[in-house]
């Protein structure tokens, strides 16, 4: 019985996080879900058709405040306890209700925008001079306006919310819950699949014929259900192209941009630039791959090797825990509490179980603290993973404290940069504590093949296959499993070139991940990382004066757009500039590999 393939019951306490902080029994979460109901019925019998002026929209806005601060924790506890089990029923069916209950409050509740968006702009204002915590609500609210459907329109949409969300729920049980992964075999030895096994071993796997053998097992798997997942993946789509088309969006483009206060140039922008003057760059690196490991070919199945494998350590969790509290000391010493708080309260998900939701997140519910799901391999690129998503904890860790509910969660264009940060404050750290060649390979290496094939190869390459995507919807087209695979075999042709061969089963990547069902998500990832590349230097120059500054731009939370927010931190984002020096930093990393590979092999 092989770790991956353990039931959650089978697993270590230890590894696992507590609910408990959340809510210490299931009666306790069913009182809490009476409650809720409870409480949108009195806002609806007490506020509908009442929304008048300035005051009352204040009293509004406050009172459903309140009602989400109740919420949050309710939708966290049954989305995490269904995450780290997708097969347990008990937990298919909580997470179903709250769905169930959140489009119900949602469509009861619906009335408060309608109303306060029926008000005259000057009320509204005047609203956020009198309550100054809900003028930055207000502010978005009012980008919304041109937007706003009929009020019977919008309480039937929020009625269908758990409808429109099934693409998604879908795709998960697809993925998480029917597909099952048989053995597979090199040199009549047999080795356990599964996707938490492949994403986390197999792909990164030293021996070649094993790690090819289990690309080929997992593409065959993938390839059984490609229909259902596109058919899923179409509904969605679907479903995006209805909405914006309702509202009156020009594209699907332009209502997905529009809450993440960015632009199509700057979207644009971070695709075009990377996809064209990064692609040379990554080719000299899988270039360095295939010579350092004498592969007779450079396959898709070969990317995510670590080019020094035998130097690489395994890490237990607990040392783990030293190497966050090292590496992210420069963040100062509340911070370092944070990290603590994470291990000793048992605020991450280490286990690896059948069921599990693949790769790793974090979720910071407002009022409580973050979560972090991991599925630990013991390899010692989990220790950038962690820092990862431990940046997205203590981004959210700093913001709730600071802001309220609706203040505190940053653009989505922004949301990669704080935990793309710590991945590079990790590496400046274990750089600078070493002058071993091989060592600072081995760490130069693992932000390449880590921090940016990850972050600025990876998911920009889904967002080009993506664009694509919504281009072909936006003029009313449709697209099934083939159509999909064409695009993203093309988009990995026109990236890796005639340096990397695109193995058969690599068009299937786009069924690997979640963020179709969450927008514009793909490319913010390495939107954060250009802010975190260039910060991270001045926090290498500067020190402590560019911690402070980073530390305000934390606890701002999204009370500026992404644009002031990368100002806060001293990163022009308005501008080329900060992407192309992120690209040539990268090229220069690539240099030292190559210098270093040299020099290690004299």
């Amino acid at each position: 019985m092989t770790m991956s393939n353990i039931t959650r019951d089978q697993v270590s306490l230890s590894e696992t996080w507590n609910l408990d902080d959340l809510f210490t029994s299931e009666e306790v979460f069913e009182a809490a879900l009476v409650e809720v109901k409870n409480i949108a019925s009195n806002i609806e019998a007490a506020l509908k058709g009442k929304i008048v002026d300035a005051a009352s929209a204040i009293n509004a806005i406050s009172s459903y405040e309140k009602l989400y601060e109740k919420l949050v924790p309710i939708g966290t506890y049954a989305s995490l306890a269904h995450s780290v089990d997708q097969t347990n029923t008990e937990n298919q069916m909580r997470a179903a209700r709250f769905g169930q209950l959140s489009s119900s409050i949602g469509a009861q509740l619906s009335f408060i925008t309608s109303e306060l968006l029926a008000l005259d702009e000057a009320s509204l204002q005047q609203a956020g001079k009198l309550n100054p915590a809900c003028a930055h609500y207000i502010e978005k609210l009012l980008k919304q306006k041109p937007y706003q459907l009929h009020p019977e329109a919008e309480k039937a949409l929020a009625a269908f919310g758990a409808t429109f969300n099934a693409p998604y729920e879908l795709y998960n049980t697809t993925k998480l819950v029917d597909m099952k992964f048989s053995n597979f075999e090199v040199s009549d030895e047999s080795y356990p699949l599964s996707y938490n096994l492949f994403e986390g071993d197999w792909e990164l796997e030293n021996n070649t014929d094993v790690r090819r053998a289990a690309f080929a097992a997992f593409s065959a798997k993938l390839r059984d259900y490609q229909h259902t997942t596109a058919k899923a993946y179409d509904m969605q789509l679907k479903n995006e192209k209805t909405e914006a088309d309702l509202r009156g969006y020009n594209s699907i483009f332009d209502m997905l941009l529009l809450p993440q206060e960015v632009d199509r140039k700057m979207y644009n922008r971070q695709i075009d630039l990377i996809t064209t003057e990064l692609a040379p760059h990554m080719r000299r690196y899988a270039k360095l791959l295939q010579k350092t490991h004498s592969l007779d070919k450079m396959t898709f199945a070969d990317l995510k090797i670590s080019l020094d494998p035998s130097y690489e350590p395994k890490i237990t969790i607990e040392e783990s825990r030293k190497y966050m509290k090292d590496g992210l000391a420069v963040m100062g010493e509340d911070y370092s509490k944070m990290l603590d708080r994470a291990f000793d309260e048992r605020w991450i998900d280490f286990a690896q179980n059948a069921g599990k939701s693949t790769g790793a997140f974090c979720s910071s519910p407002y009022g409580v603290h973050p979560y972090v799901l991991i599925s630990w391999t013991s390899r010692m690129n989990e220790v950038f993973v962690l820092a990862h998503e431990l940046g997205h904890a203590g981004h959210f860790y700093l913001a709730n404290a600071e802001q309220n509910i609706f203040n505190a969660r940053a653009s989505l264009y922004f949301i990669e940069a704080p935990s793309t940060m710590n991945e590079m404050l990790m590496a400046n750290h274990l750089l600078k504590n070493s002058s071993d060649a091989r060592f600072k390979r081995w760490v130069i290496s693992t932000i390449i093949s880590r921090t940016y094939y990850h972050n600025f190869v990876t998911h920009l390459l889904e967002a080009a296959y993506q664009r694509k995507v919504y281009e072909i919807i936006d003029a009313g087209g449709s697209i099934n499993a083939p159509k999909l695979n064409e695009l993203k075999r093309g988009v990995l042709e026109e990236f890796w070139g005639d340096t990397v061969e695109i193995t058969e089963g690599a068009e299937l990547t786009w069924m690997r991940q979640p963020h179709y069902y969450m927008g514009l998500y793909p490319y913010t990832y390495s939107a954060g990382l250009t802010i975190s590349t260039q910060v991270s230097q001045r926090i290498l120059n500067e020190g402590e004066a560019a911690v402070a500054d980073w530390t305000e731009v934390l606890k701002a939370g999204g009370t500026k757009t992404p644009v002031e927010l990368a100002a806060m931190a001293g990163v022009d984002i308005t501008t080329e500039k900060p992407l192309r020096d992120t690209i040539t930093f990268i090229g220069d990393m690539i240099d030292q590999l190559e210098q270093l590979t040299a020099e290690i092999g004299e």
